[in-house]
């Protein structure tokens, strides 16, 4: 396409000539997850939780999502913690954090929707008999995960309703001031999805304290279950659900 002042309004992403990722919708082969959810300290999580979102018990998921083959994006390695909370009565996870290892599914991932994304390096591999996800920030480890590798089966629909669930974020953007241009409060949610196979195990978590990757602020106190989940999926877009700035 020709780069003239009729069609530079028509790219999303920069540079015009080589953009920083290709447009969705992303379409996901051999979707690996690593499901860890563990209980918390509940004081230490109200306060990672935006208001209007409320929490039930005291719980995060962990997870660490191996995706070797996304359209558009190439394969990639992620982390981060979910939160499950309310909306309006309806159970969802907010997307607390999420650390990458490929910028553009960071990029893609920040613009286009709202996933908290950061760079990072994550990885899902088997060691012997053992489900292994670990994260690490620079050079510095802040997650171990470990869960039996496929010691019982998971029904499908179950593993289905895990990673369907709604899921909420909090988009901002801002304008060229510095001031607050978009603070909405999103939803997404897959609906597109085939569930492959799905396992259960022992699992254990460690989180290491890090000053700008703070996964620790929301200690592991118990782990409660852990699930390994094999999936084909596609991503929707998210649509915002609430206007912080209409509250100012």
């Amino acid at each position: 396409m020709k780069i003239d002042i009729n069609n530079i309004a028509k790219n999303l992403s920069t540079p015009l000539t080589a953009p920083a990722y290709a447009l969705p919708p992303y379409q996901f082969v051999n979707r690996e997850y690593l499901n860890i959810i563990y209980r918390t300290d509940a004081v230490a999580l109200r306060a990672a939780v935006p208001e209007p979102l409320e929490i039930g018990e005291p719980l995060v998921k962990f997870e660490i999502m191996w995706m070797p083959d996304v359209s558009g994006l190439g394969a990639y390695t992620e982390a981060g913690q979910v939160i499950p909370v309310q909306f309006n009565g309806e159970e969802g996870d907010y997307v607390h954090s999420m650390y990458v290892d490929n910028f553009p599914a960071i990029a893609s991932g920040r613009e286009l929707t709202a996933y908290p994304k950061k760079l990072g390096a994550p990885k899902l591999y088997i060691d012997s008999d053992t489900l292994v996800g670990t994260l690490d920030y620079g050079s510095l480890r802040v997650a171990n995960a470990t869960m039996g590798f496929k010691h019982w089966e998971i029904d499908k629909e179950t593993a289905k309703n895990e990673i369907c669930r709604p899921t909420f974020m909090v988009k901002i953007a801002t304008d060229y001031s510095g001031q607050l241009r978009i603070c909405d409060l999103v939803r997404t949610q897959i609906t597109d999805i085939n569930v492959k196979g799905a396992w259960g195990g022992p699992a254990r978590l460690q989180l290491f304290e890090h000053a700008l990757a703070p996964l620790a602020d929301l200690p592991v106190l118990e782990v409660v279950s852990a699930s390994h989940i094999l999936t084909d999926l596609t991503l929707n877009a998210a649509e915002p659900v609430h206007n912080y700035l209409e509250e100012q």
